[in-house]
């Protein structure tokens, strides 16, 4: 068990690093709806890979009862933190900009969490932690109106499929604390039971599409969404769940804004409007409250 100290730097590492993973997701998912991919297809990267990678794990652990997870468990784990959130956040992008998406889901994560942590596990709420959270609510607001007025209402739509994104992984986050999942666990018994996709796609849509986009793009895919944004990032999240506390660790998705607009700006070009960056500085400074005892 590390120090007191070391176990927070730890934990802040480990928080920072899954904010990056995830903003390198939504930045290649943005990508991969531009040049044709659907939410299904990234979603199909997002989880075979993984799955195929972690499956010795899964085996070796028992996977009668999902390496002790139990059936009942895994599937809400998986409908949470897998496939279900996945397709509802790619989905999005079919309606809104990157920065939407980049901005709205972690944060709507952070205050469910938040939320989440202080009904559920009886953690406390300072003052300064819910005027934080009060205050990513406003930046959330700004962003939305933006969408209202330059898009339309089916802009809406696409932030109402991120705050539901959001809100998934917050309930996602909760429960793995709650029933006490070790990380790896986690992250292997979601991988491999959300291959389940894998024939349902082939009988829904099929593969032409993807093959027809080339082997770099799908390379791409794979690599940014089956390693980084999915078990990278739950493993590094998950484990600074353990070392801080679900509501410290909950508040780092409000991290993924930031390094989705960065990266997505020096990526593809994206320049972000107005109103996204003052949502953004809105919420940036929440999180800076959220951060304080």
């Amino acid at each position: 068990m590390p120090a007191p100290q070391h176990a927070t730097a730890l934990g802040i590492a480990c928080g920072a690093g899954a904010a990056i993973f995830w903003a390198m997701g939504f930045v290649s998912a943005r990508h991969g709806i531009d040049i044709g991919f659907s939410p299904f297809d990234i979603t199909l990267h997002r989880f075979l890979w993984s799955a195929l990678a972690l499956l010795p794990l899964f085996l070796r652990d028992g996977a009668a009862n999902l390496n002790g997870v139990g059936w009942g468990r895994g599937i809400v784990l998986t409908i949470l933190g897998g496939p279900g959130l996945a397709i509802l956040s790619y989905s999005g992008f079919l309606l809104v900009p990157l920065g939407h998406g980049g901005v709205i889901q972690p944060s709507c994560a952070a205050l469910g969490g938040l939320l989440l942590a202080t009904l559920v596990l009886k953690e406390k709420l300072p003052p300064q932690r819910a005027l934080g959270a009060l205050t990513i609510v406003t930046g959330l607001a700004v962003i939305g109106g933006e969408a209202v007025m330059t898009i339309g209402t089916h802009g809406l739509l696409g932030d109402l499929m991120f705050v539901t994104a959001g809100l998934f992984f917050a309930t996602f986050g909760m429960l793995m604390r709650l029933w006490r999942i070790p990380p790896i666990r986690a992250t292997v018994v979601v991988s491999v039971v959300s291959i389940a996709i894998v024939p349902l796609h082939a009988l829904l849509f099929g593969f032409e599409r993807m093959i027809s986009l080339g082997p770099w793009e799908n390379l791409l895919q794979a690599v940014a969404q089956g390693i980084l944004a999915g078990p990278g990032a739950i493993y590094l999240f998950v484990r600074s769940v353990e070392l801080l506390g679900v509501g410290r660790a909950a508040v780092f998705p409000s991290l993924v804004p930031g390094f989705t607009l960065l990266i997505g700006f020096l990526v593809l070009g994206q320049v972000p409007s107005l109103y996204q960056l003052l949502g953004f500085a809105i919420v940036l400074f929440g999180f800076r409250l959220t951060q304080k005892s």
